[in-house]
């Protein structure tokens, strides 16, 4: 029997983004593609014919590939884990289920009525955007856990001073950089934040003081940023790939033709799309900051700052062209709204610190207790998921998610939207039935070479892995400059446009789809079904160039 509510809450969010994965994935095959790629990295860690930790690669940070790569390990006898991207929705159900628990701590720390305490912990984990990305493998599972542990623990550092959670926020921080880059802004954020408490605390040594307990928080990530740029420099090249790689966010923003929109429009955009995750934000922010204002309460200072610079960022990367419009970038603003009606209340109780520190304040629990306006945020929050649901289905809006509302009985599309939506839920059912092909041909080890750029779900789906030369391997450049000497059979290639531009196949050989580019004749020509995916061919390999085929 589960006696702990916590942990209560853990194993149902849990249990509940699982399974909405597997029907997702399983079932109806639906995978978004940076989930999937990340599960095939992975893979590569184990199972590439060249295995090594650096298969997992440097355009992503790398938190949500090293947490698949044991999963992975029991591929051989669940394929699912791997075809299916189930090893990516085991560590998003697990991380959400963890951001459920932060959200209870956080209402308990504060003395709300343990019926609140429920009532926000369950409008959370139910939030449809975050069931949605608690069971499809993709990184905002962890950050949002991250962010939701290392708000926790800064509310708790303004009254008890303690060490223990200072360290603890900037663990969560430093942790949260090895998940998403956007967590550079909160660490600064923090950083500047307990300093200056720290400094208007202080009755002696105020600037060493503060300098020392802002260094306390911004230390992991400053130490997790330093050893990421620098493997990624000693191994590639490059120190940071995500932004200088022909694979990276700036690359494909480009190759797509440029930002999508530009100008004051993109922060009309950011906020309608704010606004459909969270809809009672309007009413709920002024109620916050006035009360907050009158009480000189610092936890709602520490939550708005930690979750708010992320929303910040997303913003302004948006308008600057760099980012893209996604809706699940401005996710953080759900457990920033719970926080907030958690924060409705004045703080009941005071926390108990492990050590608190020399500064250790009282909280100031005489204010009101706003038991009405508590209760009326709880009930908009209700009200709120319907809201998220529909913006959800809007394809303006939620360019990556719509799709799944062609499973459910109430989707409002109709006609060629819901031909597009069924095309989506299709995306990689190609790379798989290519995979099956090749996966039946008596090829040797090292005989396909192929780019992971488009190639990913189609070595995730194989069951001969190791049959595929991959750009993580360390002798791909000199495979790829001459295939015949190396035993590569064939080549699995892309269209050289648009994002298939990157694609090294197509930059050592520029006419390779087109004409075989006298090195290979063609033997597939395979048409895509899935959405925004391209057609493939496959090339075998000749002798040598103008030669015969094999």
């Amino acid at each position: 029997m589960l006696r702990s509510p916590a942990l209560l809450a853990y194993v149902l969010s849990a249990a509940l983004y699982l399974v909405v994965g597997y029907v997702l994935a399983v079932h109806h095959h639906f995978m978004l593609g940076d989930a999937l790629s990340r599960v095939q990295s992975a893979q590569g860690v184990l199972f590439s014919r060249d295995p090594h930790l650096a298969s997992i690669g440097f355009i992503f940070t790398p938190m949500t590939a090293l947490v698949e790569v044991p999963l992975a390990a029991f591929n051989s006898w669940f394929p699912s884990l791997t075809r299916y991207g189930m090893a990516g929705v085991i560590m998003s159900a697990v991380f959400m289920a963890g951001a459920a628990v932060q959200i209870w701590a956080i209402g308990g720390d504060r003395g709300v009525p343990r019926w609140q305490q429920i009532a926000i912990t369950v409008l959370f984990a139910a939030n449809p955007m975050i069931v949605f990305y608690g069971a499809t493998g993709m990184s905002e599972a962890p950050f949002v856990f991250l962010m939701c542990w290392a708000t926790r623990r800064l509310i708790r550092w303004t009254s008890t001073d303690d060490v223990h959670d200072l360290i603890g926020c900037g663990v969560a921080l430093g942790l949260a950089y090895l998940t998403r880059y956007d967590a550079v802004v909160p660490t600064a954020f923090g950083a500047v934040f307990v300093a200056i408490v720290t400094w208007r605390r202080a009755t002696r040594n105020r600037w060493q003081t503060a300098l020392l307990d802002g260094v306390i928080l911004a230390a992991p990530a400053f130490l997790a940023f330093v050893a990421w740029a620098a493997t990624s420099w000693l191994l590639t090249g490059q120190a940071f790939a995500q932004f200088s790689s022909e694979y990276g966010n700036s690359a494909i923003i480009e190759q797509s033709g440029g930002p999508a929109s530009s100008g004051p429009a993109t922060f009309a955009y950011s906020m309608a799309e704010i606004l459909v995750l969270a809809p009672v934000l309007p009413l709920l922010v002024p109620a916050v900051v006035v009360l907050a204002a009158r009480r000189r309460d610092l936890e709602v200072v520490a939550a708005t700052l930690m979750f708010g610079s992320v929303l910040l960022f997303q913003t302004v990367s948006y308008a600057t062209g760099t980012t893209f419009p996604f809706l699940r970038f401005y996710i953080c603003i759900i457990p920033l709204a719970c926080i907030y009606v958690h924060q409705l209340r004045a703080p009941r109780g005071q926390i108990a610190g492990r050590r608190p520190g020399v500064y250790a304040s009282p909280r100031d629990t005489r204010g009101p207790s706003m038991r009405i306006a508590a209760a009326t945020a709880t009930a908009l929050l209700v009200v709120s998921l319907p809201v998220t649901t529909v913006g959800m289905e809007s394809r303006s809006l939620s360019v990556q998610q719509y799709a799944v509302g062609a499973l459910l009985p109430f989707d409002p599309q109709e006609g060629v939207e819901v031909d597009r939506q069924l095309a989506i839920l299709e995306t990689f059912s190609t790379e798989r039935d290519i995979a099956d092909r090749l996966d039946a041909m008596d090829l040797p080890d090292g005989s396909i070479l192929v780019d992971t750029l488009y190639g990913f779900a189609v070595v995730a789906s194989s069951d001969h892995p190791k049959r595929f030369v991959l750009p993580s391997d360390r002798d791909f450049v000199s495979v790829l400059s001459d295939p015949a000497a190396h035993d590569v059979k064939y080549l699995l290639t892309v269209p050289n446009e648009g994002r298939g531009t990157s694609d090294a196949i197509n930059r050592r050989y520029p006419t390779v789809y087109e004409n075989g580019a006298q090195i290979s004749m063609l033997d597939l020509d395979i048409a895509n079904d899935g959405a925004d995916q391209p057609d493939w061919r496959l090339y075998r390999v000749l002798d040598s160039p103008g030669g015969d085929s094999e």
